[in-house]
């Protein structure tokens, strides 16, 4: 018998949802930036992605496509780390590793307690709990097999709290109705250089971290060679907007399109805990933001952006919008944070779980 023919009506259905998947997220997307929220380009693909699934498609992304979205991801956060921000880090680091140490342990403790009363798993609720860049805690949860569905879930609903917090405390100090954020340049000319650097990296990063068998080296290998070549070496890396789009898109296709009913049922019901727990980290960062004002005579906006567990890019909008911040403290904080979870969350993360014993 010859060989079996594909099913046109198959074909032809898994098309509709493709096309099902790409409408939802152009208009869940638009809906995020309209309402200028963080994230619209990951979250808003990842809904669609959601609702698709639930709905019973079975839609897969190709492994490249996933590959290199994760590496252009860690790229752009190698990108991110200018000079100045260790110099800052140099001049400040015992106010900002003790501050930064304060929030992980608080983070770590919600999070074991998420998974001893057995709301979430045990590495997903400490993952999910971790006060990193949320795209890149999902990814470093992905490879080290917590449920990046439910560590998504957890991430972008402290994003989107801590930012709202950021932006109503903020109001306090700083009249921000009238900042906007910079209008995006979608297709700048290309600068050759740097732009084929960006692309050497990304690519020489995932080959050399699978080789010295790296943790997460699709996402952690062009990071860390993205560190040494833009902040060790000063060369410039150059990630278009368009090119961060896509990665976004296909990272929140990735997550989005494994989620089932009984997975968003379980993120539902888990909704009003993992709240009270960001709501009570926002509360433990801002008692240390207190003691950096009453100890250090830190101006108090400053202070609580500095430690503010998440929402970057929405901090350093606001930073900027006061000429009484100092926007290399915060911006200090916050990486350093990013750092050292991005290091040590691994092994941390085990040393929890393994601690942490979910209810029969």
């Amino acid at each position: 018998m010859g060989q079996q023919q594909a099913d046109p009506t198959s074909r032809l259905a898994k098309l509709g949802w493709w096309a099902l998947l790409v409408v939802l997220s152009v208009a869940f997307s638009a809906l995020f930036e309209w309402a200028d929220l963080p994230a619209g380009l990951l979250i808003g693909p990842m809904i669609a992605g959601i609702v698709v699934g639930v709905l019973g498609a079975r839609l897969s992304l190709p492994p490249v496509a996933l590959l290199g979205a994760q590496a252009i991801i860690g790229c752009l956060i190698a990108a991110s780390l200018e000079p100045a921000l260790f110099a800052a880090l140099l001049d400040d680091w015992p106010i900002l590793l003790g501050a930064t140490l304060a929030t992980l342990v608080a983070s770590g403790g919600l999070g074991g307690l998420i998974a001893r009363f057995g709301i979430l798993p045990g590495t997903t609720a400490i993952w999910g709990s971790a006060p990193g860049a949320a795209s890149a805690m999902v990814l470093m949860a992905d490879a080290f097999g917590a449920d990046a569905r439910l560590v998504a879930f957890m991430q972008y609903v402290r994003v989107i709290m801590v930012s709202i917090a950021a932006a109503l405390i903020a109001r306090l100090f700083v009249d921000t109705s009238g900042i906007e954020r910079s209008p995006v340049a979608w297709f700048p000319p290309l600068q050759w250089g740097p732009f084929m650097t960006t692309l050497a990296v990304a690519l020489a990063g995932v080959v050399g971290g699978r080789l010295v068998r790296l943790p997460a080296a699709i996402f952690l290998g062009p990071m860390l060679l993205g560190i040494v070549v833009h902040a060790g070496f000063g060369l410039p890396l150059q990630l278009p907007h368009w090119l961060l789009a896509i990665s976004y898109v296909l990272v929140g296709w990735s997550i989005g399109l494994r989620f089932d009913r009984k997975v968003l049922a379980h993120a539902g019901r888990s909704l009003p805990q993992v709240m009270l727990a960001v709501l009570l980290l926002i509360g433990f960062c801002g008692a240390v933001a207190w003691v950096l004002v009453h100890s250090l005579g830190i101006d108090p906006l400053t202070a609580y952006l500095a430690t503010s567990p998440g929402g970057m890019d929405t901090v350093a909008i606001i930073a900027a919008a006061s000429s009484s911040v100092d926007i290399a403290f915060v911006m200090a904080m916050q990486m350093m944070r990013f750092l050292i979870v991005l290091l040590a969350g691994p092994p941390v993360v085990r040393w929890l779980a393994e601690r942490v014993r979910e209810p029969d």
